[in-house]
């Protein structure tokens, strides 16, 4: 039996109510409505609205996703209640402590009793950081499983070559505070966006903050086509036909990479570097570059996928809870 429980760190409804729809998955069962705020406001007030949550319900498990607010919040008032925490996507590192989701990774995987990591190298790293091997598991990649699904669903498919049409687009998502609230990055890349957008069509599903970003700097957009964000399949349909994604968004690091599509990552790091060893992905950290790195990108690209991203690791997550319940 599973209680689904919606923070509402994320409640937009263009960022969070459509993919509920779109996904199949489920109405919460609880919304703890927690909005924006800072940093230390919003974990705040998921921790004191997931308490009573918890001690009402007093789970086997609670399983948390990924690096934002909510992931951390949970973790630390479950792990103060005594209830066991498995932590999706662990072991996942950029090195780079100025980026909130560091943070978060760092506090959720040390409470964890269950460490469920994406990749192999994730594995490692939480062994070299000492944490014991029978509380980690390599499950492999939930958020391809998500991917598989929709392609599914829509009927979407690569040519038989396994590459999917190319018509020559650029689609772009930023949202991180390094990207878009200093004003001179921001103008930076968006210079760089323009220069690209005089020759191909440049997409950009802008994050509400990002945009509102944009007209508080007077920051000017050109041909870079900017608009709200899109629901996932929208999304999916702009990715599958693009020539390159241009982001600093985790999870388009490792979709471009199961699907083959070339993505440079404004950024100087990533948590992610199977998507780079073993993907599609290269690190562009000054945005002035990145008309040269697009230039050099092609389609004839690394077709591999890692290890566990096969849209099963829903599945090797239930089996890891189901063999550690009594």
């Amino acid at each position: 039996d599973a209680i689904l429980v919606h923070t509402g760190q994320h409640y937009d409804e263009r960022m969070s109510g459509l993919f509920f729809d779109e996904l199949g998955i489920p109405a919460p069962n609880l919304n703890l409505e927690v909005g924006s705020g800072s940093h230390a406001v919003q974990t705040a007030r998921i921790m004191e609205r997931v308490e009573p949550v918890l001690e009402r319900h007093r789970p086997d498990w609670m399983l948390v996703y990924g690096d934002v607010n909510s992931t951390m919040a949970a973790a630390i008032v479950a792990a103060k209640l005594g209830i066991r925490t498995a932590h999706v996507e662990a072991g996942l590192r950029s090195d780079d402590r100025t980026m909130p989701e560091e943070i978060n990774r760092l506090v959720t995987d040390r409470l964890a009793d269950l460490l469920l990591t994406p990749s192999r190298d994730a594995d490692a790293r939480l062994r070299a950081e000492g944490e014991p091997e029978s509380e980690i598991v390599f499950v492999g990649n939930v958020m391809i499983d998500t991917l598989y699904f929709t392609l599914g669903r829509l009927g979407l498919a690569a040519r038989p070559d396994g590459r999917w049409a190319d018509d020559g687009s650029v689609v772009v998502t930023l949202h991180r505070p390094s990207n878009v609230d200093e004003p001179a990055r921001l103008a930076s890349v968006m210079a760089a966006l323009r220069t690209i957008a005089e020759t191909r069509s440049v997409h950009f599903p802008a994050h509400p903050r990002t945009r509102a970003r944009m007209a508080e700097f007077g920051i000017a957009t050109g041909r870079v086509h900017v608009t709200d964000p899109v629901p996932y399949e929208a999304m999916l349909g702009l990715v599958t036909k693009a020539h390159c994604v241009i982001t600093d968004s985790g999870g388009l690091q490792e979709e471009t990479t199961a699907l083959g599509i070339p993505c440079l990552t404004v950024r100087p790091n990533t948590e992610r570097p199977v998507t780079i060893t073993e993907g599609t992905n290269r690190l562009v950290p000054d945005a002035a570059d990145l008309v040269a790195a697009l230039a050099g990108v092609t389609r004839a690209g690394n077709r591999r996928r890692p290890e566990g991203w096969d849209g099963h690791a829903g599945e090797r997550i239930i089996a890891a809870l189901k063999e550690r319940t009594a």
